[in-house]
């Protein structure tokens, strides 16, 4: 059974992610790739579309936040891990309407289904730093 809604979005944009940087293929291709697919009608479409362009246009400001929260590398991350990273970060970034926790429990689900062994901790760890410093910016900010 294909998952649904933004969690079907999510598991597409991992694929379309990993083929980024493993294929090199643009987001035209992977647009037009995915929406053949069977699991395409059941996922947010919608919201596939608009997070593929968000990541594709910020790769370098979320690598920037991987850098600043976690202690590999962005090109040295398992490409699966590096994928779940940019889909979460850029929910934090773009999508203020999801909350930090759904965001992080469905990027660790992600990171087990799809990662190496162990790798949802790193996830874990690097996105709960990221949402700390998201939450103490906004914090901060009396009014």
């Amino acid at each position: 059974m294909a998952a649904k809604g933004r969690n079907g979005a999510r598991r597409l944009l991992l694929q379309a992610l990993y083929q980024i940087q493993m294929a090199g293929h643009d987001t035209a291709q992977l647009k037009a790739q995915f929406a053949e697919r069977p699991e395409y009608a059941a996922a947010d479409a919608d919201y596939f579309l608009e997070l593929l362009d968000q990541i594709d246009s910020a790769r370098d400001q979320l690598d920037k936040e991987i850098e600043r929260c976690g202690d590999i590398p962005p090109g040295q991350l398992d490409p699966v891990e590096h994928a779940v990273l940019w889909i979460a970060l850029a929910e934090f970034q773009f999508h203020p309407d999801v909350p930090p926790k759904v965001v992080m429990n469905e990027a660790i689900e992600l990171a087990k289904i799809y990662g190496a062994e162990g790798g949802h901790k790193y996830v874990n760890g690097l996105l709960d730093k990221a949402a700390a410093g998201r939450s103490q910016a906004s914090g901060s900010v009396k009014g």
